[in-house]
C-alpha cells in the first residue's frame, strides 16, 4: 500500500523562492498540507525541487497541486542511488489547472528525487505549487 515518503528527515531544495521570502513562499509549503500555503518560485527558464530521503524508498505516484496560470506543460522526474548522478525515470504532461494531479510513476528505487519544471505557463517562468506528494513505499 503506498504511503507518503516525505517524512521530517526528508531534504528538501528549491530553485528559487519569490522575493526570497522563504517565510511566506517557501519550500516548506509543499508539504504542510495547509489549503492556504504554497511554494512560490520566483521567475526563471524552468524551476524545480529536490528531495533526499533518509532511506531507499520505491516511488509509484507523484500528486502535483499547482495554481492555475502558474504551471508548467513538462515536467520530468529523475532519480538516484548512494550519490550516484541523476538519471530520468520518466516525463509528464501536467495540465494547466488548480486540481490535484496524479501521476503515475514506473516503480523505482531511490534515495534522491529532482522534480523540474519546464516550458510553463507564466510568462516569466514562475511556478506555484500547493501540495506536493511523493508516494510509495519504504525499501527493505
Amino acid at each position: 500500500m503506498s504511503q507518503s515518503l516525505v517524512c521530517p528527515e526528508t531534504v528538501s531544495r528549491v530553485s528559487s523562492v519569490l522575493h526570497r521570502n522563504s517565510r511566506q513562499f517557501g519550500k516548506k509549503h509543499l508539504f504542510d498540507q495547509d489549503e492556504e500555503t504554497c511554494w512560490n518560485s520566483d521567475q526563471g527558464p524552468s524551476q524545480w525541487v529536490t528531495l533526499e530521503f533518509p532511506q531507499r524508498v520505491h516511488v509509484m505516484q507523484l500528486q502535483v497541486q499547482f495554481q492555475g496560470g502558474f504551471s508548467c506543460r513538462h515536467s520530468y522526474l529523475e532519480g538516484s542511488q548512494s550519490g550516484d548522478t541523476l538519471n530520468k525515470i520518466v516525463d509528464f504532461y501536467p495540465e494547466d489547472t488548480n486540481a490535484l494531479q496524479t501521476f503515475s510513476i514506473p516503480t523505482v528505487e531511490v534515495d534522491r528525487l529532482k522534480l523540474t519544471f519546464e516550458d510553463t505557463t507564466d510568462f516569466f517562468g514562475r511556478v506555484v505549487i500547493y501540495h506536493l506528494r511523493v508516494l510509495g513505499e519504504k525499501a527493505v
